[in-house]
């Protein structure tokens, strides 16, 4: 099985150790499901219980500009895809290509969604202290307040990918990461960045389109 790589202590068998390291990163991924979950279900909750003041509160966002890096996302995620398969191929050169421009694209997110908080930072929409606010009602500052909560957090784990993928990459250009033998690696570091496309997925919708 050549994602198994070179067998190292404390293993024995290549399977065992290929099976170990998905199993490892399946629980570090279900903890970030469990986290970004529960912003998930206050969020949710929010809707039910106050549904009139969350429609007022989304319709003020630029979904847009969230429609515009779903897309960016979305499209780094086949890049990821189509540099692990690459990977298991052995091609080091391609598999690079594929890296970087995944790295762009989240960094293309990150100025994108730059530019969107000062349009709302300017809007009077983000719910910083010192500064005007356009809500006065308290469940439509709350649903900010748990906006601002998300997708900062989102961006948080967005640059943590990019800062992998690009590591990724300048390992593979030293070839201290030997292609296919260790092709696990970026499978478990395109799981990661998978999840952080996801959560996105479902953040859109929740926020965005809550109108």
């Amino acid at each position: 099985m050549s994602e198994a790589g070179p067998v190292t202590d404390p293993f024995t068998d290549p399977r065992q150790q290929h099976r170990a390291a998905m199993m490892g990163m399946y629980v570090f991924l279900g903890s970030e499901i469990m986290l970004f979950g529960g912003l998930f279900c206050v969020a949710a909750a929010m809707r039910l219980a106050h549904a009139a003041e969350v429609v007022h509160a989304s319709r003020a966002l630029h979904f847009g500009i969230g429609g515009l890096n779903t897309a960016i996302l979305l499209t780094s995620s086949l890049f990821v895809a189509l540099g692990v398969e690459s990977a298991r191929k052995g091609r080091t050169k391609i598999t690079r290509g594929w890296l970087v421009g995944a790295a762009a694209l989240g960094l293309a997110f990150l100025a994108t969604k730059a530019y969107e908080y000062q349009m709302e930072f300017a809007e009077g929409l983000l719910p910083i202290e010192g500064v005007h606010s356009r809500y006065t009602d308290g469940i439509q500052h709350l649903f900010m307040n748990l906006y601002l909560i998300a997708t900062s957090l989102h961006a948080v784990h967005l640059s943590i990918g990019i800062v992998l993928l690009l590591t990724l990459s300048f390992r593979l250009a030293c070839s201290s990461i030997e292609l296919p033998e260790r092709a696990i690696v970026l499978v478990t570091a395109g799981l990661y960045w998978h999840l952080v496309d996801v959560i996105w997925v479902f953040l859109y919708p929740v926020f965005y389109l809550a109108r």
